[in-house]
C-alpha cells in the first residue's frame, strides 16, 4: 500500500467512526475527523472536511427531513452567516490555534454548567448566538457543531438531527464558499473531501443502532457526551499546532 492510499485508508477510518457518530447524535463527524485530518495532511484542512460535513446530512435529511423545525434552523442560519466571516477573518489574521483553545475551553464550561440541569433556552436570540459562534469555528477549524447542538439538547433525536442536517449541510456549502473567495480551498481539498464521502454513506449506514438506542430517552446525555469530546479534541488540535 503506497503512502497516499494509507493516509486515505487512516482518515477514511475516522470519516466512518464521525459518521457513525453524527448518525445517531445529530453531530460529531468534524470532531472525529478533522483533527485526524489535520495531523495527517493540514493542507487540505479545513476544506476536505467541510466536503464531508456537507455531505452527512444529505443522508439524514433524505430519512428525517420531517422533523426539522425550519425557525430554530433559519435563526442559526441568520447567525451563521456572520460567523462564517469572522471565521474567515480569523484564518486571515488570527491564530486558529488561540480561537480554539478559547472555543474549547467555553464548550466545556457550557456542557459542565447544562449538565448541572441549568436550562439553556431554545430562542432566536441563543440560536442565533450558537450559529454565530458555529460560524466562526466551523469556518476556521472544521469543528462548529457544540454550540447549536448545546441548544437542541433537550429536543428530541429525530429533531435534533433533522434540524442541525439542515443547519450543517447548508453552513459547511457557506464556509466553502468563504475559503473558495480567500484563496484558502485548493483543488486538491476538494478531491481529498470527495474521496472520504464512500466512508460517509458507510458510516451513515451503520449508525442505525445507535440511533434507535438513543432514541429510547438517551439522547442528551450523547449530546453533551460528544460536546465534551469535540471541545476537547478542538484544545488538543489547537495546542498541537
Amino acid at each position: 500500500m503506497d503512502h497516499e492510499a494509507a493516509l486515505l485508508l487512516v482518515a477514511g477510518v475516522a470519516v466512518f467512526a464521525g459518521a457513525v457518530v453524527q448518525g445517531g447524535v445529530g453531530f460529531g463527524l468534524g470532531l472525529v475527523a478533522a483533527p485526524v485530518i489535520t495531523l495527517l495532511d493540514p493542507t487540505v484542512m479545513p476544506g476536505a472536511v467541510q466536503v464531508v460535513n456537507m455531505t452527512m446530512p444529505l443522508f439524514t435529511l433524505a430519512r428525517e427531513w420531517r422533523r426539522t423545525e425550519w425557525r430554530g434552523a433559519g435563526f442559526a442560519l441568520l447567525g451563521r452567516l456572520p460567523g462564517s466571516a469572522a471565521g474567515a477573518l480569523v484564518i486571515v489574521y488570527v491564530s486558529t490555534a488561540t480561537l480554539g483553545v478559547l472555543v474549547g475551553v467555553m464548550v466545556l464550561a457550557a456542557v459542565v454548567l447544562t449538565a448541572r440541569a441549568v436550562a439553556v433556552p431554545r430562542n432566536g436570540a441563543t440560536l442565533t448566538a450558537a450559529g454565530f459562534l458555529s460560524g466562526i469555528t466551523g469556518t476556521a477549524t472544521g469543528i462548529g457543531g457544540p454550540p447549536i447542538a448545546l441548544v437542541y439538547q433537550s429536543a428530541r433525536g429525530p429533531e435534533i438531527r433533522a434540524t442541525l442536517a439542515t443547519f450543517f449541510c447548508l453552513s459547511a456549502a457557506q464556509s466553502l464558499v468563504i475559503l473558495g473567495l480567500l484563496g484558502r480551498l485548493p483543488a486538491r481539498a476538494l478531491v481529498a473531501g470527495a474521496a472520504l464521502v464512500p466512508f460517509v454513506l458507510l458510516g451513515h449506514a451503520a449508525s442505525g443502532p445507535l440511533r434507535r438506542y438513543l432514541d429510547g430517552g438517551r439522547v442528551r446525555g450523547a449530546v453533551l457526551a460528544v460536546a465534551a469530546v469535540s471541545a476537547c479534541a478542538l484544545l488538543g488540535q489547537s495546542l498541537a499546532r
